[in-house]
């Protein structure tokens, strides 16, 4: 009964507490700009599938998705485990689904324990790559600091958490073949799992009784604990990217890479030259800021797409100026955008939900000029992304804010910009001599 009561407070305590940062996160996500996606349902729905659930874009690059598919597969099923024990830790029961179920419950958990045991290899492996391999795009130095720490953090998490599972099993299954669990009525005596049966005996099988129930009770509240402990470091980590990969991939761009959004209050201002009964889109009273100066000045999807960000650097990785020695850094772009979202939000915490000016923005005091105007718009960090995060979009409202803003852009481009309004085109010759050259001579 105490151990129902303890473990019922745990639960919900746990839960308020992330649904409180969640809450807070999605406030920060909606300081953006409104922006519609409505309808290509379908599509989207067919993208999010393929993308978040399939993991399609993770298979360029087949050995860290098989890698990842094992802690990917072992974490979606693993869920069904974790219902039971969730129920027997309110309701005080021990294996309550064993009796019910029969032999498909020893084929689920025996399956979990194998996705286990695969998702093991995939964390020593992935922790190997960051920390002994030192893969080129996981060591750069946007991730010195917190970001590394918390990789590696849930990378041992996860291994933890293994051990946790099979400590449970293992000493329950020898329990079990002596008749000695918490619940004797349960079958023929042995559990049969795929792997404890074997790991068992030969880690606990010269243990007392009170010995293997306190290695079960160890392994089933660490197991529990772990969960919850990783619930609650979610809003706090990269890893959010399980809970929002799937609504960022819904809401994906579905339009070419490449084609630009316009801005209405430009739109408002060109379009009754050409049509006399067009109707403006924006208030005049109430003028936007034309492109991002600071996080409020972006959309609601490019927010998403910072707290989605894996930081797996297959962005930066791919992204043609960062190959050449350039200071742009895709990954960064996110990792900064987001960094000043939480700054923001905890500005406006301390504020009591006010955002009191700082001082600071995004540009400038995150993300250098010089980054943003090394980009060439080429949309390889697009492409790349394994759930649909747009950098490109967020450095191109950068641009437009130093552009028509402070009129602020390097001396090429300004040339450019004389040479389009003197002769309609980039060159500086007429836009009549532009055919000049397909003439014999």
């Amino acid at each position: 009964m105490i151990s129902s009561i303890i473990f019922s407070l745990l639960l919900i305590g746990a839960s308020v507490f992330f649904f409180i940062n969640v809450k807070k996160i999605r406030r920060n996500i909606l300081l953006g700009r409104d922006v519609s996606f409505s309808g290509n349902t379908s599509d989207r729905i067919k993208t999010m599938v393929l993308v978040a659930f399939g993991q399609q874009k993770m298979f360029a690059r087949p050995i860290p998705a098989i890698l990842h598919f094992f802690l990917y597969s072992a974490f979606i099923i693993t869920q069904i485990e974790l219902l039971e024990i969730v129920f027997d830790g309110v309701a005080g029961s021990h294996r309550a689904f064993r009796a019910s179920l029969g032999g498909f419950y020893t084929f689920m958990v025996s399956f979990i324990e194998i996705l286990s045991v695969l998702a093991f290899i995939g964390t020593v492996a992935f922790l190997a790559r960051r920390n002994l391999l030192k893969v080129p795009r996981l060591i750069k130095s946007e991730l010195n600091g917190w970001p590394k720490l918390d990789a590696n953090l849930i990378l041992i998490g996860e291994i933890t958490l293994i051990c946790f599972i099979f400590m449970m099993n293992g000493a329950d299954e020898v329990l079990y073949s002596k008749n000695l669990s918490h619940a004797t009525n349960l079958g023929d005596g042995s559990l049969n799992f795929s792997i404890s049966r074997h790991l068992g005996p030969l880690l606990f099988g010269g243990l007392s009784e009170n010995g293997l129930h306190t290695i079960e009770r160890i392994g089933w509240w660490g197991h529990i604990l772990m969960v919850l402990g990783f619930l609650n470091f979610l809003p706090y980590s990269k890893h959010l990217h399980i809970v929002l990969g799937f609504p960022n991939t819904f809401y994906s761009n579905l339009k070419p890479k490449g084609e630009f959004t316009t801005l209405e209050s430009v739109t408002d201002v060109v379009a009754p030259n050409f049509d006399p009964n067009y109707v403006a889109k924006t208030d005049p009273n109430n003028p936007v800021r034309f492109g991002a100066k600071d996080v409020q000045d972006l959309n609601w999807k490019n927010l998403m797409d910072a707290y989605s960000c894996t930081e797996c650097g297959r962005c930066t990785s791919a992204c043609p100026q960062s190959i050449t020695g350039k200071l742009l850094s895709p990954r960064k772009i996110m990792m900064d955008t987001r960094d000043r979202l939480e700054e923001v939000g905890k500005n406006m915490d301390a504020n009591k939900g006010t955002f009191v000016d700082d001082g600071k923005s995004l540009l400038g005091d995150y993300i250098k000029h010089e980054e943003i105007w090394a980009c060439n718009t080429c949309n390889a960090c697009v492409q790349e992304c394994p759930v649909n995060i747009d950098p490109l979009a967020i450095i191109v409202e950068l641009r437009r804010y130093l552009v028509m803003e402070e009129s602020n852009s390097p001396s090429e481009l300004n040339t450019m910009f004389t040479n389009i309004e003197n002769n309609g085109a980039p060159w500086q010759f007429s836009q009549a001599d532009r055919a000049n050259w397909i003439k014999e001579s």
